[in-house]
């Protein structure tokens, strides 16, 4: 191949992110072309409801599927947190790779840490996982339902709809929108989603294009990224879920993993961590802990 189409939707943020992977393949390949190939999704279209009452992320990524399938493109480049644990038959994750600091952060112009944010403030956010564990924290927050790309967000806070905006880091970063004031959010008191922060790029099972994408992979990040989609997998849970993961290396080379499950209120939060050898070994061990402290029936199964 001397050229490559990357399906990416037309949000600011997933332009950002698909330029990464296009400079990262023209760095690796002398001589190919690389092409953008912008596509609305339905995911973007529907603001007004949740994504749980449309369908889920996996709306984010069923029309960059469909351009793999009609060979319009050749790879999609996702943000791994929009991703199903399980992919649609037929299609793969050859690269899991390029994480940011995999944190979300607070936004706002009304305090400098999260226990001094005013008693009663309006939180912008529609992630039942945040919700879960600040609300957890803080019970008087009124947590605000809002959708809708980066800037958008970020419109309604300064709008004055809400006190403050939860976002991931990685998008601000990515945006070059860190001269906002914003507070990053400790492991501690938010787990990230899995695979947050992290670039995942999706072609179709055995197509040619797997062996150009070789340079890009990253063996460290993939594995700790594997861990917690293993967890959430194992979970059975969803972007509806009140479920967070965040894993990383030690300097022995083993992976720590962290989950934590929640009712949607947040007045019950479970949370277990385990160190082992393998992606699969260590979330095997979370999701035995995170069971056996009652994880399925916080979930409903």
């Amino acid at each position: 191949m001397n050229s490559i189409r990357i399906a990416t939707r037309k949000s600011p943020l997933a332009l950002e992110q698909a330029k990464l992977i296009k400079e990262k393949l023209l760095q690796a390949h002398s001589g190919i072309s690389v092409e953008l190939v912008e596509i609305t999704t339905k995911g973007d279209l529907i603001l007004d409801k949740p994504l749980q009452a449309i369908g889920g992320k996996g709306l984010f990524i069923k029309e960059l599927e469909l351009a793999l399938l009609e060979g319009r493109a050749d790879i999609a480049v996702h943000s791994v947190k929009d991703l199903p644990y399980q992919l649609a038959d037929g299609f793969c994750l050859p690269v899991i790779a390029y994480r940011e600091d995999p944190r979300d952060v607070l936004v706002t112009d009304v305090c400098a840490s999260f226990e001094d944010l005013p008693k009663g403030a309006r939180v912008g956010s529609t992630s039942l996982r945040r919700k879960a564990q600040l609300q957890g924290k803080r019970p008087d927050l009124e947590f605000v339902p809002i959708r809708g790309n980066v800037g958008t967000r970020l419109g309604r806070l300064d709008a004055g709809d809400c006190g403050a905006v939860v976002l991931a880091y990685a998008g601000l970063y990515r945006l070059n929108l860190l001269g906002r004031n914003f507070i990053p959010l400790s492991t501690g008191l938010c787990l990230p989603a899995a695979g947050q922060g992290a670039l995942g790029v999706e072609c179709l099972s055995g197509s040619q294009v797997i062996d150009l994408l070789e340079p890009l992979s990253d063996p460290i990040v993939e594995a700790a990224v594997l861990s917690e989609r293993y967890l959430v997998e194992s979970l059975q849970a969803d972007c509806s879920s009140p479920v967070g993961a965040h894993a990383f290396h030690l300097e022995d080379g083993q992976i720590s993993l962290t989950g934590v499950v929640g009712s949607e209120t947040g007045d019950t939060l479970i949370r277990s961590s385990a160190v082992a050898k393998t992606p699969r070994e260590v979330s095997d061990e979370v999701f035995a802990e995170l069971c056996s402290m009652g994880s399925q029936d916080l979930l409903g199964h």
